[in-house]
């Protein structure tokens, strides 16, 4: 499916995301420093686990008010809430209210994405949804890869311009969300008496998420998500501690009487940007190679290759063999993306598949909930150890997909992909 033969919503979305994700990530990697600076270390790290909580409320509120009042509504509810928040943040008297802030871009987000997955999977043909998927996982990626680096620059120094522009160009994606994007919700959930969104928001959205839950196939999905998500977000967090406390400084490059050295700051940072550009450069190829995989194997595969990247860092200190573990460990992640939503968008019932993309999100907000505890082991424990534990995380959800996919109904875990 090609990007010209794409829907205007679609479109509009990837170009306004896009921009989006690099403005955030020229402030996000640097908000706890803010925080700690504001607040000191313990407080700050009290109140770093409150964002996730609420993304998980906000995940579940956006999930069923894209399927009872329609995608678009949601979508422009989220984006103007961060607009708004945005505004707070750049105007902001004292670190209090930089931190309410905070949380209200997170919860404008957690409202907008459940919403947007299922924009796409409205617009997309089955056969077509790991590749659009992996479209707008790859233009996240650029702000994954830019953004920091613009960031160290302008949050650092700049950081009210900053803030200002990120109101701006939210406020400015929502007007067009506003004029340009039409709702897609289908034409048969469309039938559904809105009227009880008013008087039984949240009795109505307790019981639908209890009977998704209840669902023990997608809760199998949902548990094998939360442990690879723990793994992921060691990119982050462990991997940063381990590589801080012992890789040494040591030349990558040299050449003659010439060479460049990198500390462990730097190794780090070479080492996610190498996790970044990656993504950016090789979503789309490795999404086509896979083409043809099932969603079982392709999950299986990814859990494994990621936990074994991450495994081998215990035993390494060189760079170049920890570039190579970012490597696997990114292949893994390259697998996996694509398929997480096109597997919930067959999944999910035509008439819930909102609800049921905000339920799929619990996986990432309890999984980064989970993740740091991982620092907490690391005080008692070798790196040996910690990362066994990671590893093993990434086995039991690797084993969790063979049992969920044994009792899956075929035609979802299989589709028309042909290496069984």
């Amino acid at each position: 499916m090609q990007w010209l033969a794409w829907d205007l919503n679609l479109k509009v979305r990837l170009i306004g995301e896009t921009i989006f994700h690099t403005l955030f990530w020229m402030y996000f990697p640097f908000i706890a420093l803010h925080f700690s600076d504001a607040f000191g270390k313990d407080l700050a790290g009290i109140l770093l686990t409150v964002p996730p909580l609420i993304g998980i409320l906000g995940n579940l509120a956006g999930g069923y008010l894209s399927d009872t009042l329609g995608r678009r509504p949601t979508m422009l509810t989220g984006a103007f809430l961060q607009c708004i928040m945005f505004a707070i943040f750049t105007f902001s008297p004292g670190p209090l209210i930089d931190y309410l802030a905070f949380i209200g871009i997170g919860l404008g987000g957690a409202l907008y994405w459940p919403a947007s997955s299922a924009m796409v999977a409205d617009l997309t043909p089955e056969e077509d949804r790991r590749l659009v998927f992996a479209t707008f996982y790859t233009a996240m990626n650029i702000g994954v890869v830019f953004g920091p680096v613009l960031g160290s620059i302008f949050f650092l120094h700049y950081r009210m311009e900053l803030l200002a522009t990120c109101t701006l160009v939210t406020l400015a994606y929502a007007i067009a969300i506003y004029f340009l994007i039409k709702e897609t919700r289908p034409a048969s959930v469309k039938t559904e008496d809105t009227s009880k969104v008013k008087s039984s928001i949240i009795k109505e959205q307790w019981q639908s998420y209890s009977v998704i839950l209840r669902d023990k196939p997608f809760a199998l999905y949902i548990l094998s998500g939360i442990l690879v998500t723990i793994c992921f977000m060691q990119l982050d967090l462990y991997m940063a501690v381990y590589v801080k406390e012992f890789v040494p400084e040591q030349p990558l490059l040299s050449w003659g009487n010439w060479s460049l050295s990198l500390g462990s700051t730097e190794a780090f940072g070479w080492m996610v940007g190498l996790n970044g550009l990656l993504v950016v450069l090789f979503t789309m190829p490795v999404t086509n190679w896979f083409q043809h995989w099932n969603d079982r194997n392709s999950l299986i595969l990814s859990s494994v290759l990621f936990g074994l990247g991450m495994f081998l860092m215990a035993f390494t200190t060189h760079i170049w063999l920890l570039f190579g573990c970012i490597v696997v460990l990114t292949l893994g992640e390259l697998i996996r993306t694509p398929v997480v939503q096109s597997f919930v968008s067959k999944y999910s019932p035509e008439d819930a598949r909102g609800q049921y993309m905000g339920a799929s999100s619990l996986q990432f907000s309890i999984g980064r909930f989970i993740a740091p505890l991982t620092i907490g082991l690391s005080a008692w424990m070798p790196p040996v150890g910690v990362f066994g534990i990671i590893f093993l995380c990434a086995l039991i959800s690797a084993f969790l997909y063979v049992k969920l996919f044994q009792i899956l109904p075929k035609k979802v875990g299989t589709g028309s992909e042909n290496n069984e």
